[in-house]
Parts: C-alpha cells; sequence; structure tokens
C-alpha cells in the first residue's frame, strides 16, 4: 500500500566519508553498515519535495516544501537478497505539521525549522539553493551544468541514489518502508558553496563534519516516487 507519492526534485547531495563507529549506535537491529569501496558515507541532502499526496489525498498548503536531511547508508540481508537503504539521523522540514505526522507515523526524527530555496537556470547554467534556520541559517549552495545525464553503472552515483528502503531503529524493534522511483539523473557540478553548523544542527559526534572536506558533492534531478507503508521486521 502507497503511504505518500510525491515528486523529489533536485536533490544536493553532499558526501562525506566517516569512521564507522560514530554511526553504530544508529543502527536498527537487523542491518549493518554498506561501504563503497571500502568508504563509509554520511550525506547531508537536500531537496524539494513536490506534489505531495498523503493516502491519495492533496493537503492544501503541504504540497511543495522543501526537506534536508543527515543519512547513512545500511543493507539487510533478507532470504538471501540484500536490501539496500538509508538510515536518517535527523530529518529537517519547515512546517510543523509535517514533523508531526512523519514522527506519528513512521516514528522518524522529524524537526521543524523555518527553509527556503531558491533554484535559477542562466543559459546552462542551473543553481540550487537550500536554507534553512536553527539559531542561525545554514545553506547549500551548488552550482551545475544544466544538462542532465544518465546515471552510471557502478559509479558512486548509483551507490548513493540506489538506496530503496528507509530503515528506523526504536529500541529492540526495527522498521522499514520501501520507497519505489526509476534511476536518476544527474547534472555535472561545477561548483558549490557550504555554510553549515554541524554540531549545533546534529550534535558534537557530528562536529567533526565542519572541518572536513566533502568526498563528493552530487546535483540529482529526482523523479516521481512512492513511499510505501511502514512494517516492523523485529
Amino acid at each position: 500500500m502507497n503511504f505518500l507519492k510525491a515528486e523529489w526534485r533536485k536533490l544536493a547531495i553532499i558526501n562525506y566519508e566517516t569512521d564507522p563507529q560514530v554511526l553504530e549506535k544508529y543502527l536498527p537491529e537487523g542491518t549493518e553498515l554498506d561501504f563503497y569501496h571500502g568508504k563509509c558515507y554520511v550525506s547531508l541532502v537536500g531537496f524539494m519535495f513536490l506534489n505531495t499526496r498523503l493516502l491519495g489525498v492533496s493537503i492544501p498548503f503541504y504540497r511543495n516544501f522543501e526537506e534536508v536531511n543527515l543519512r547513512f547508508y545500511v543493507k539487510k540481508k533478507e532470504k538471501n537478497v540484500w536490501k539496500r537503504g538509508v538510515v536518517f539521523i535527523k530529518e529537517i522540514v519547515p512546517k510543523y505539521a509535517l514533523s508531526f505526522v512523519a514522527n506519528s507515523f513512521y516514528k522518524e526524527n522529524y524537526k521543524t525549522m523555518p527553509m527556503n530555496n531558491q533554484i535559477d537556470v542562466n543559459g546552462d547554467e542551473l543553481t540550487v539553493k537550500y536554507s534553512w534556520k536553527d539559531k542561525s541559517w545554514h545553506s547549500i549552495l551548488i552550482t551545475a551544468d544544466n544538462n542532465p545525464m544518465p546515471m552510471e553503472t557502478d559509479s558512486e552515483f548509483e551507490f548513493i541514489t540506489e538506496h530503496y528502503y528507509g530503515f528506523t531503529k526504536r529500541e529492540t524493534k526495527t522498521s522499514e518502508y520501501e520507497v519505489c522511483h526509476p534511476k536518476w539523473d544527474y547534472y555535472l557540478v561545477k561548483d558549490y558553496q557550504l555554510d553549515i553548523e554541524f554540531s549545533a544542527l546534529y550534535g558534537k559526534e557530528f562536529e567533526f563534519l565542519n572541518e572536513k572536506k566533502p568526498i563528493s558533492v552530487m546535483l540529482a534531478e529526482g523523479s516521481e516516487i512512492e513511499v510505501k507503508t511502514k512494517k516492523y521486521v523485529l
């Protein structure tokens, strides 16, 4: 059953290599960290939620909004098949009702903050900016070539974007939900600017990201998506 249908568009993805020990306490039961070429990734992702429909219903004033999340990558073996997914450290949205629904139904760690976005096309150049405010403003700004390119097999971009499950840790239980979407095109990133205080947003254990250079910066076009109803697996 579909819990939610929407579009995820213009996904700005900032990837960092991290020590796996930082993430171990967040691992849901039954999952393990998923590595790319031996590297453990944590990603800050900003994107647009568009044309959102909850249980088939479009809710006025809650159809289009920004989201920024900090996440990492896991896998879970089921009947000798690996399910590859993500675990969210925190998800930021601009309206309290969005946080309430997500926290109530999916038991995720959603927070409400003022947010805005700026998406501009100037000839062959695409600029995408996401901003959000805790005590001060934080932002992601990416400039890219405005010619979407198809995903390359076995690429870093494929690894980052081809995780189709969300796993959530709740004491001794693990919940999972499937996210369905086609393979995404990407834009060639020319430049980026980050103004983020990670310790203020995510705690002292992520303070190291303040001084760490991203291992990669990506911009994905995105697509229509479907989020299936959550189920408990342990």
